[in-house]
C-alpha cells in the first residue's frame, strides 16, 4: 500500500512539474490534500462524528487559522497563522470555489510572473490580506481560514496584467445567460460586490470580505509597481466565471518577455 501511494505521489509530482504553471497546480493539490485529511472534509474516521467531529473542526481551525485576538495578544506563537490559514478551508464549497478561482486566474498569472516570484507573491499577499482583516477585527475570537485573500491578490494582478482577457460570466438575474466581458469590466465589478458585502458583514462566522479587498488591492498594486515600467502590452486570454465563482479557463500563452470566517 505504501509503495502504491509513493508511486502515485511520484507520478503526480512529475505531472505538476511538467505543466506551464506548476506552482498553481501544486497549491491546488496541496489544499485539496490537506482538506481531505483534515476534519472539515468529514472523510477521516479518526476525527469521529457528530459532536466529536464538530469539536475537532473547531480545534483544527483555531490551531491553524488566524484568531485576531490571539494574533495580537500572543504574536510570537500566532505570527505564522496567517500563512498556515492559507491552506485550510472550512467546507467543500469553500475549497472548491477557491480552487476554481485559483485555477482560472492563477495559471496565466504564474506564467507571466514566473514560478519563484508567483510563489512569493501568493504567500506574501495572502499573509498580508489575512493580517489586514485581523487588524480591523483585533478583538474577534473567530478563527479565519482560507486562501481567498491570496487568490484575490491573484485576481488583482490578473486585472493589471491581462485587462483585455475575455471573461465569460453567468449572471443569475439574466437566467445565467453567458455573456463575455473583458477582465477590466468583470474584476472591478467583483471587487465592488466585495466592498458592498464588507460594509454589511460582521466579525461573526461568515465570509471575510475585507480580506478579499485587501488581497485584491495588494495584488493589483504589486503588479502595477512591478510591471508598469516595462512597457509590456497587456496579455490576452479567455476566462470563464459564473455567479462570482470561476468555472473554467482557456488561457493564451503569456506574452514575452514581458466558520469560521472563510475568506
Amino acid at each position: 500500500m505504501i509503495s502504491e501511494w509513493s508511486t502515485a505521489a511520484g507520478r503526480a509530482l512529475r505531472a505538476i512539474r511538467s505543466t506551464p504553471a506548476p506552482v498553481t497546480y501544486g497549491l491546488i493539490a496541496l489544499c485539496c490534500l490537506l482538506f481531505v485529511l483534515g476534519p472539515a472534509s468529514g472523510l477521516t474516521p479518526g476525527y469521529g462524528s457528530g459532536d466529536a467531529l464538530l469539536a475537532a473542526q473547531r480545534a483544527y481551525f483555531r490551531r491553524w487559522g488566524v484568531v485576531p485576538a490571539e494574533l495580537f495578544a500572543r504574536p510570537v506563537r500566532a505570527a505564522l497563522t496567517p500563512a498556515t490559514a492559507l491552506f485550510v478551508h472550512g467546507s467543500w464549497v469553500h475549497l472548491l470555489g477557491n480552487m476554481l478561482f485559483l485555477f482560472v486566474f492563477g495559471v496565466m498569472t504564474e506564467e507571466r510572473m514566473g514560478r519563484v516570484e508567483f510563489s512569493l507573491f501568493y504567500v506574501g499577499c495572502g499573509y498580508l490580506a489575512l493580517l489586514g482583516y485581523a487588524a480591523a477585527n483585533a478583538a474577534s475570537e473567530q478563527s479565519l481560514v482560507g486562501a481567498s485573500g491570496a487568490i484575490s491578490a491573484v485576481l488583482g494582478a490578473f486585472l493589471y496584467l491581462f485587462p483585455r482577457a475575455r471573461v465569460t460570466s453567468l449572471l443569475p438575474f439574466l437566467f445565467f445567460l453567458p455573456l463575455r466581458f473583458p477582465a477590466w469590466v468583470v474584476l472591478p465589478f467583483w471587487a465592488a460586490l466585495q466592498w458592498a458585502a464588507a460594509g454589511q458583514s460582521s466579525d461573526g462566522p461568515g465570509v471575510a470580505y475585507l480580506a478579499h479587498l485587501v488581497g485584491f488591492g495588494l495584488g493589483f498594486g504589486y503588479a502595477w509597481v512591478r510591471y508598469r515600467k516595462r512597457g509590456a502590452k497587456p496579455g490576452a486570454g479567455t476566462a470563464v466565471v459564473g455567479d462570482g465563482r470561476a468555472t473554467r479557463v482557456k488561457p493564451a500563452p503569456a506574452p514575452a518577455p514581458e466558520g469560521e470566517n472563510q475568506p
